[in-house]
């Protein structure tokens, strides 16, 4: 039977009904899990479908994707990309005390640009005491006009304080710029990853001092049956970094692998990156009644803090990731998919 029950920090408590709401990460990792290994086995109970696109005016919303959230001052602080039938992407943010009241929050757009921008990624960068927005976006202005870009703001909660986009400087592997740019920072340098949708993902690196700028030549991080949207992770508590990577065609049409590494700049090692033994599938995520979700895709772990640290706790460890039936997109062309956004859990009643 689906475990039902309410989302908080370190676990799941009670048969609360099907609504899952989820607090603030801050649950400290026992001695154990400091000292463990990375799990190899995952085992995850969806919510139901929490949030979706509401179309203002004239335009139709497609579909709300590519999440990612922040914590901070009591609220969740999320920005998704909005895919649109007159404006194809742009970001849009959404600011709740609880889940369970994400999808009546009120939408804004993040004014950052005019033009294609999706695939936020936000965290505030200690060193300039700002907030940071890395996403991919085009502009006829830029050289090359497409390619990872980013904006800042002293003020999450104000959409329209973001300044205007810039180029990030990221370089380009054999031709091709790449997508789904994520940044995350160690003691002494700025990380970004990115995948090329052939199997690869790449690093490059600048100081700290730098950042936003100062790129280096890339450098093959992963190779193996991967798509897009990796998002890398600190472990709390451990000296150990986790990517987490979506991939095709397993249980499900979208799901997730993921690998690990001592250093950001190191060897990654699969730890959970088979189709049969993923870190997030079809096969390995129960959902409550009604199903809204065939595939497990463009998912952000939620942190354990708002820094460039980016680090999460294994224990009570929690997901949001967009999802959709196979009927529902079935027939569609790819912009016109009913992405919906909802949360994982990890399982704590096993098989």
């Amino acid at each position: 039977m689906m475990n039902q029950g309410r989302w908080v920090a370190g676990g799941l408590c009670g048969l609360a009904g099907l609504l899952l709401v989820a607090t603030e990460c801050r649950t400290q990792p026992t001695a154990e899990a400091a000292a463990a290994e990375v799990p190899t086995g995952w085992g995850w109970v969806s919510s139901p479908m929490l949030v979706s696109p509401k179309s203002p005016g004239q335009d139709t919303y497609f579909s709300m994707k590519d999440p990612s959230v922040v914590f901070h001052e009591g609220r969740w602080h999320l920005f998704c990309t909005v895919r649109g039938r007159e404006r194809s992407h742009h970001v849009e943010y959404l600011s709740f005390e609880k889940w369970e009241e994400a999808d009546a929050a009120e939408r804004h757009e993040v004014t950052a640009s005019a033009g294609y921008f999706c695939a936020p990624q936000v965290f505030y960068f200690e060193p300039q005491q700002r907030w940071i927005l890395i996403c991919q976006a085009s502009d006829k202005a830029w050289s090359p006009e497409y390619g990872a870009a980013f904006s800042t703001t002293e003020d999450i909660s104000d959409p329209t304080s973001w300044s205007p986009l810039e180029p990030l400087g990221a370089l380009a592997v054999e031709g091709n710029s790449g997508l789904d740019f994520w940044v995350i920072c160690d003691a002494e340098k700025a990380h970004l990853f990115f995948t090329t949708l052939d199997g690869r993902m790449w690093r490059e690196e600048t100081s700290l001092e730098e950042f936003p700028h100062g790129w280096s030549e890339p450098a093959l991080a992963i190779e193996d049956d991967i798509f897009e949207a990796s998002h890398t992770y600190k472990l709390r508590g451990m000296d150990r970094y986790l990517t987490i990577v979506e991939a095709q065609g397993g249980h499900g049409w979208r799901y997730y692998k993921a690998y690990a590494a001592e250093r950001l700049d190191g060897e990654w090692t699969a730890v959970a990156a088979t189709r049969d033994e993923a870190f997030a599938s079809m096969r390995n995520v129960r959902q409550p009644e009604p199903r809204w979700t065939d595939s497990i895709s463009h998912g952000e772990l939620l942190r354990a803090g708002r820094d460039q640290r980016l680090e999460v706790d294994l224990a009570g460890l929690q997901m949001v990731f967009q999802g959709v039936l196979d009927s529902d997109r079935e027939g569609k062309t790819y912009g016109e998919i009913p992405w919906r956004l909802g949360l994982l859990l990890l399982d704590d009643m096993g098989e």
